[in-house]
């Protein structure tokens, strides 16, 4: 398998423009998995980005804090690896963001319903 990507990757060298090398050759460009993990990762924040229109009661927090604690640790990784990958950061500032997002609406539900039952109470 690796061969044939190596041969792949030899025929698409010749196809990039020269203004586009540096991109195409960055240790953390289109040839590396470092490029393409967080272009897939952006898969989750489309998804959190969904569950904005879900009812807040049919959220999972435990879902949302494990997004917003991944999206947090990877975000602080992604600046402290070398070479930098600012791929990687953006996304899980945005998977962490749409996590906190969610665990805020989650909250707000949970005291709406404490303070409806309170009121119901008195």
């Amino acid at each position: 398998m690796a061969a044939i990507y190596r041969a792949v990757m030899r025929r698409a060298d010749k196809l990039v423009p020269p203004k586009f090398q540096p991109f195409w050759n960055h240790p953390a460009g289109p040839k590396t998995v470092f490029f393409w993990a967080p272009c897939f990762k952006w898969g989750l924040v489309i998804a959190g980005l969904g569950d904005v229109t879900r009812p807040a009661e049919k959220l999972s927090a435990s879902q949302s804090s494990a997004l917003a604690a991944t999206g947090t640790i990877w975000s602080r990784y992604s600046l402290v690896i070398t070479p930098r990958n600012w791929n990687l950061f953006s996304v899980n500032v945005f998977v962490a963001m749409t996590g906190i997002y969610q665990l805020v609406r989650i909250f707000l539900y949970e005291q709406s319903k404490r303070k409806a039952l309170e009121d119901a109470g008195k």
